[in-house]
């Protein structure tokens, strides 16, 4: 199910992290286009999401850690205008 609206979508990752290629699939195949940022590349971003990898933000508001639920996200981007 493509998304309607393009919406901002970043993936704060690291390198090796299977979680973060899964929520990046999931996010790619309902149709968003993700920015993904390792956070290994700068110390403020490791030191806010160091064991919380994978964390997603759509249209500028964290929306998942740690792993992304399908089945919210669908009714996240059904619910947007």
């Amino acid at each position: 199910m493509p998304a309607r609206v393009n919406l901002e979508t970043v993936l704060y990752t690291r390198q090796g992290c299977g979680l973060c290629d899964e929520a990046k699939e999931i996010l790619q195949e309902h149709g968003l286009t993700v920015q993904s940022v390792d956070i290994d590349q700068e110390a403020a971003l490791r030191n806010q999401y160091d064991l919380l990898v994978p964390v997603v933000w759509i249209a500028g508001k964290e929306r998942f850690r740690g792993k992304v639920n399908p089945v919210l996200l669908r009714r996240l981007l059904e619910n947007q205008p």
